[in-house]
């Protein structure tokens, strides 16, 4: 586990920055102490490394965000596109280069303005953003998260993790009881009126990723207690039966 000082002489992300990210879902830490200090393990620096090649290729907080907790996530595709889009930047620099030191050899007399078109990487760019969650659920999410603030991100996201707490506490009963069920219909609501329209394929790929994606199992142990993620998917796969 490392503190949050810790990662930001680590990766040169400032403390403010990081606290930034907490606050608004999109790097949570693996925990907080009784003090409040935010403890970050491997699967949370797994994920800033994600975010940080994102951010070098200009991407939103919030694309990264719907990006990376897209139900269809997959990270080592994920970073061949990473690779083409940052091999893309560098040829696009390489002959900027190129170009100013043409001006500075010949005058200013030579000009190609071709050289500053960005097209293939804007073009790359969207390819990436199409990938994920399916445009349809991309599109949605963007369109009911482009105008909240980073706080009400954050609120968005403390609310989730609320409902798994919620759900947590009902780890005695058996996942296909009345209650638990009722959370599992209250969690697929909250996704739809907040994200994307939930149904129940993307439901249970969601629970599915709640167990395969160790950061996004601890952050959900850590709302509702050990052994929440796993209770959360056996529910939703009763739900989604019935």
């Amino acid at each position: 586990m490392k503190t949050v000082h810790e990662v930001s002489r680590l990766t040169g992300v400032s403390v403010r920055t990081l606290h930034h990210y907490d606050a608004i879902g999109l790097l949570k830490p693996a925990r907080t102490t009784d003090a409040g200090y935010r403890l970050y393990d491997d699967a949370a620096l797994k994920r800033l490394q994600n975010i940080l090649i994102f951010r070098e290729l200009q991407f939103p907080l919030k694309e990264i965000k719907a990006i990376l907790d897209s139900p269809e996530f997959d990270p080592k595709e994920a970073l061949e596109q990473q690779i083409g889009l940052l091999e893309l930047r560098r040829k696009h620099i390489d002959e900027l280069i190129a170009y100013a030191r043409r001006i500075q050899k010949e005058g200013e007399k030579t000009m190609n303005f071709s050289t500053f078109n960005k097209e293939e990487i804007n073009r790359y760019k969207e390819e990436v953003r199409e990938r994920w969650g399916s445009t349809q659920i991309y599109k949605e999410y963007e369109k009911k998260t482009k105008d909240k603030t980073d706080k009400e991100l954050g609120t968005m996201a403390d609310k989730l993790l609320s409902l798994f707490d919620e759900i947590g506490s009902l780890r005695m009963l058996p996942p296909d009881a009345k209650e638990v069920q009722a959370k599992i219909m209250e969690l697929q609501k909250f996704i739809t009126d907040h994200y994307y329209t939930c149904t129940n394929e993307i439901l249970q790929n969601l629970s599915r990723m709640y167990v395969s994606d160790e950061r996004m199992e601890q952050n959900i142990d850590k709302a509702g207690g050990e052994g929440t993620a796993r209770f959360v998917k056996q529910a939703v796969a009763v739900y989604c039966q019935n």
